[in-house]
């Protein structure tokens, strides 16, 4: 039963306790959570005053910072134009520019751009593009979509189907439909048996192709890692392994990087690593920087193609009603420019090489597993399997790192990194000796 207050509540925190449901908490257990009143860079400050570093970029979105003055400019600038208009029957400068900017950083015929709100739609309309594709080549029976193994594609009903038995959906079962489910191949710094692992899993996914020969729409993957599910990294070779195994069977591939995209991995996008043009990728969190919600699926021109008919029908009648919103578009174009203005995959570089001497440190301290970076991304864990999405342990470590002012929220055992680029070599030394202080007090609390 919800807390009813005998007095009305006075301060911002108590106000928030009384009304507000936050996602991923349980509020009979966790403490109120702190305001936060305003931002800059890789800073947050809240109500009191105190600054917590934001070291993943609150859930992977900032990757230039909080409150960066161009983008700032740019929001103000367009809000002084044009707020809002339907993109259904309108168009407007913002979005055919970042359109036509995405197409150019983009490799292939990666052309054709559709806005919606965020990564779960991004997801859910590639698979209805995807499911759509065949109905209108002649071809319905292709109805089943292949992912992997412990994937997260996101919270609406499609994207649920497609992360089932990642541990988030279980009571969601029935509203689910069945996708095929694939190995995946997760590894580490100083995997010797990576090879082997990845021709076992590729004998497996080869034998779901045959099985369903003629019956799959798409498969759909997240390239290099798999976020939610922990942190997990693949490399790019089995990645083009699978990507080309699907199109010799003539399946759709759809990338999922939303948690990838925007130099995360060290490219600006992953398949540029992996050396592959999937048929559609799905990209929000970076795209904006945080500012504002908006998320694309971009397909091929060949894709696209398949919609164009004489009949009504044959178009793909999806909308929303904040697609392509103006500030958001005028914000992601101007984020675009920042990574070439200031030469933002250089910086994820040199953020690369720092990750990677810490861990080679932290090795050294402590016993960790599966020690592994890639771009601005740096993880291991605490044991050497998976655990739940919160346990005991990563709930200790993320109230210690709070106290200390660090915003570092450990998926199950799995502690990582993922800060803003603009981040500050003082500021991630700041977080390196956060962590190693909070291991040597989960060591010595679980000695005692």
């Amino acid at each position: 039963m919800s807390d009813n207050l005998k007095t009305p509540p006075q301060t911002l925190s108590e106000k928030d306790k009384r009304y507000c449901w936050h996602p991923m908490t349980q509020h009979k257990t966790e403490p109120i959570p702190p305001v936060i009143v305003s931002a800059s860079g890789a800073s947050l400050y809240d109500e009191q005053g105190n600054e917590i570093l934001d070291m993943i970029a609150s859930w992977w979105t900032c990757v230039h910072g909080h409150s960066h003055p161009e983008l700032n400019k740019a929001m103000s600038d367009q809000a002084q134009n044009l707020e809002h208009v339907m993109f259904a029957g309108f168009s407007h400068p913002p979005a055919i520019k970042l359109a036509e900017k995405l197409a150019q950083k983009l490799p292939g015929e990666l052309n054709r751009v559709f806005y919606s709100d965020n990564g779960s739609t991004a997801n859910e309309i590639a698979l209805k593009i995807a499911y759509q594709y065949w109905i209108n080549k002649g071809e319905p029976q292709r109805t089943k979509f292949i992912s992997f193994e412990k994937a997260y594609h996101g919270e609406t009903v499609g994207a649920m189907s497609l992360g089932k038995g990642c541990g988030f959906f279980d009571d969601f079962e029935g509203l689910l439909f069945e996708v095929e489910k694939v190995p995946y191949v997760f590894t580490w710094e100083g995997d010797a048996d990576i090879e082997e692992k990845e021709q076992n899993a590729l004998n497996k996914i080869e034998e779901t192709f045959k099985n369903n020969k003629g019956q799959v729409a798409a498969l759909i993957v997240e390239p290099l890692m798999q976020g939610a599910g922990g942190l997990r990294f693949s490399r790019p070779e089995f990645m083009k392994a699978v990507t080309d195994m699907a199109r010799a069977y003539g399946v759709l591939v759809i990338y999922d990087e939303v948690a990838v995209g925007f130099g995360r991995t060290g490219t600006l996008f992953a398949c540029e690593k992996i050396g592959v043009v999937p048929d559609l990728i799905c990209l929000s969190k970076g795209l904006t920087s945080g500012y504002l919600p908006m998320s694309v699926t971009v397909a091929t021109d060949d894709v696209y193609d398949v919609f164009l008919n004489d009949d009504p029908d044959r178009a793909f009648l999806h909308s929303h009603s904040f697609t392509a919103n103006p500030l958001a578009c005028a914000v992601a174009l101007r984020s675009l420019e920042l990574f070439e203005e200031n030469k933002i995959l250089d910086k994820i570089k040199h953020i690369e090489n720092r990750h990677k001497d810490f861990i080679s440190n932290l090795k050294n301290q402590f016993s960790i597993f599966m020690p592994r970076v890639m771009g601005s991304i740096m993880a291991f864990n605490l044991a050497d399997s998976d655990g739940a999405y919160k346990n005991d342990q990563g709930e200790f470590l993320r109230e210690y790192f709070f106290k200390i002012g660090l915003n570092i929220r450990p998926i199950g055992n799995a502690i990582y990194l993922m800060p803003p680029f603009c981040i500050t070599d003082e500021q991630m030394d700041r977080a390196y000796i956060g962590i190693f202080d909070g291991l040597a007090l989960l060591k010595q609390k679980q000695a005692a």
